[in-house]
């Protein structure tokens, strides 16, 4: 593709989603996205079709930076139901889950139908995942999708309140968090795994390492 005087569709899409982000979907019009980018207008049209076709695009995005990354945490290599639920946790606090995007998403939905459905089937294939990790730990189907319920809607408030905390606050609270989630404490040994895990992750975003932007508000612990 030509990433020159057109820029790039990855450009395009970062800027859209950064406009998301920041003014919600009324914010993402192709005539501000190329002033933003100090491009044409026409430029945009290399890339996309139109403004619905950067709109799906944005959905995609989502799906990928949010559902991906937490369906592949309830199924990561696990010991314990507690070494499982860390995971999950550090998925939400590693910044693989992008919050600031499913923010942007949920808000979008409030006025728009077909979003809204789109969200909730989100809603419960993640669910769903929660659950089959936990009756996977030995958990029977009423506790695990009572269970699952506790860690995704306390985590989806944490980030419609835009919550934000250190590093430091959340690991004080993450040995709770597991066991009230779970019903089990988890070792120092898995609680130390995770720490180090997310200490590693909050410095590759500080050096600038993975390409999307740290979360905003996506304390679960």
């Amino acid at each position: 593709m030509d990433t020159g005087w057109r820029g790039s569709r990855e450009g395009w899409l970062d800027a859209a989603r950064a406009a998301l982000i920041e003014g919600g979907v009324d914010a993402v019009k192709i005539q501000p996205l190329a002033k933003r980018l100090k491009l044409s207008r026409t430029s945009f049209y290399w890339f996309f079709k139109d403004r619905d076709a950067l709109l799906a695009a944005l959905c995609e995005d989502w799906e990928a930076g949010t559902t991906a990354p937490l369906l592949a945490a309830t199924q990561a290599y696990a010991a314990t139901d507690t070494e499982a639920m860390l995971n999950v946790i550090a998925c939400f606090l590693s910044g693989a889950f992008d919050a600031g995007l499913e923010y942007a998403l949920r808000a979008w939905a409030l006025s728009d139908d077909q979003i809204a459905e789109t969200l909730r089937a989100a809603d419960d294939q993640r669910l769903a995942a929660l659950r089959e990790m936990l009756a996977a730990h030995g958990h029977g189907p009423d506790e695990a999708d009572a269970r699952a319920r506790a860690v995704y809607l306390v985590q989806i408030g944490y980030i419609s309140m835009r919550t934000e905390e250190t590093l430091e606050i959340r690991l004080s609270r993450i040995a709770h968090y597991v066991e009230i989630f779970t019903g089990r404490s988890a070792t120092a040994e898995e609680l130390a795994r995770c720490e180090a895990q997310l200490y590693q992750a909050q410095d590759a975003h500080a050096e600038g390492g993975p390409s999307r932007p740290p979360n905003d508000g996506d304390d679960t612990a």
